[in-house]
């Protein structure tokens, strides 16, 4: 019997799937603690997704070139050092797929909550983390089937939610979508920084179908149409979702909240049709979750196959499933789900996946400069001006980070120590089997 691979649409599925979660419903009551101009929120999405874009098409180079599992631990190993690599898995294992499985869970049961307060928040988060492993730890076919239909049902809900939003608001909010007298210093400030923080993460998951690579079918081809195809559809619908919120509710009854969706629904719908949609937007989570605990653990299994320290999380079920690896991450977001102060987790999360996609970018230009001969399927379009905007945006991004949130920042960059130390003690040990 031939082996199940991944096709591209499940592929792309995995990728809007992990961008469409936790940030888009949640992030902009924090941007609006600082920046009320219209025209500079949706500069901050329209700048997010130029950015992910250009990261997408970075990757895209990079994974046909280097076609094996594991996103930047992969990327990080064969282009620098094995011990980069290894603290990107570190990060991507403790951080990068744990505490937004978690964020999204949580986001889950508050928005549950919000509509039905007598489900609680961390019950409801923990089953939906507990029933999408049981279903993820089995096999590709039936995990590729549930992906699909769920990130289907996810861009149907939302475009439906934005034109029901533009049919029944008689009166749009009075807010201005054109530049205004400061908006141009506001774009070049340390808010507009800070709230990219929370864009950036809105956006993370672009470079999803990287985890996968190895379970693609013919990834050399279509993965560089899965990252751009994927991002790009995510771009469209963030900046049509987040224009439909602030055109739909007054931005006090937004400022530091969560749920901005529910909030929105009041304001678009009836009473009950509030709390229907509420159920709704939280079972556009659903797909989130399920993206993230499909993709991440594939990390897991590279470093286990790598590191015979870690060599049981290599283990595979009979259908080739790294079932091993989805138990550990999933109890990982449990744990988190458990502990997690939201605010704290989304900004140190942000700032520490940037390190990683960071330094997966600029290798772009250091694999051009000390393999010029290796094999290209797919070159970044534009080069070098994507690679270099990526650059540019997120360092801007990290630096004000670590001015303007030190604790979070430092926790990241403590993060990635105690990755290396671990990298130092596991990597005189023998290398285990390939699974």
């Amino acid at each position: 019997m031939s082996e199940v691979r991944f096709s591209r649409s499940t592929a792309i599925s995995v990728v809007v799937a992990n961008m469409i979660g936790t940030g888009v419903f949640t992030s902009l009551g924090f941007q609006l603690l600082d920046i009320q101009s219209g025209f500079v929120l949706m500069m901050l999405w329209a700048v997010g997704g130029v950015t992910a874009i250009c990261g997408a098409l970075c990757y895209a180079e990079l994974g046909a070139a280097l076609p094996r599992s594991g996103g930047e631990y992969n990327f990080l190993s064969q282009i620098y050092h094995p011990g980069m690599g290894f603290v990107a898995g570190w990060v991507s294992a403790t951080i990068g797929f744990a505490a937004p499985t978690a964020l999204a869970a949580i986001t889950f049961g508050a928005y549950l909550n919000s509509v039905l307060p007598s489900v609680a928040i961390v019950p409801s988060a923990c089953a939906l983390v507990l029933a999408l492993t049981a279903m993820h730890a089995y096999s590709r076919g039936s995990s590729g089937r549930v992906q699909r239909i769920f990130t289907t049902l996810k861009i149907v809900l939302i475009v439906g939610f934005c034109t029901a939003a533009f049919v029944l608001v008689d009166a749009p909010q009075p807010i201005v979508f054109v530049p205004s007298d400061g908006d141009g210093t506001l774009l070049f400030s340390g808010a507009f920084a800070v709230a990219l923080i929370y864009v950036n993460y809105a956006y993370t998951g672009w470079n999803a179908a990287t985890y996968l690579t190895g379970e693609l079918d013919n990834p050399q081809r279509n993965l560089p149409v899965t990252l751009f195809v994927g991002t790009v559809l995510v771009a469209l619908l963030y900046l049509w979702l987040n224009y439909t919120f602030l055109m739909a509710a007054p931005l006090a009854d937004m400022q530091g909240k969560v749920e901005i969706g529910y909030i929105a629904a009041q304001h678009i719908f009836p009473q009950q049709g509030a709390r229907v949609m509420g159920i709704v937007l939280a079972l556009l989570l659903v797909s989130t979750v399920s993206a993230m605990i499909l993709a991440g653990p594939r990390v897991l299994q590279m470093i286990g196959q790598d590191f015979a320290a870690f060599g049981i999380l290599s283990k595979i079920n009979r259908h080739g499933v790294p079932y091993v690896a989805i138990c550990v991450q999933s109890l990982m977001s449990i744990v988190f789900i458990a502990t997690a102060s939201f605010d704290s987790i989304l900004v140190f999360a942000g700032f520490t996946l940037g390190l990683s996609t960071l330094f997966t970018v600029v290798g772009v230009f250091w694999l051009r400069v000390r393999r010029p001969d290796l094999p290209r399927p797919f070159r970044v379009i534009g080069y070098p001006l994507p690679p270099l905007v990526f650059t540019l945006v997120m360092s801007w991004t990290l630096v004000y980070i670590l001015i303007d949130r030190p604790m979070e920042g430092l926790a990241g960059v403590a993060i990635c120590a105690v990755g290396a130390v671990f990298y130092t003690i596991t990597a005189s040990l023998r290398p285990s089997e390939k699974a």
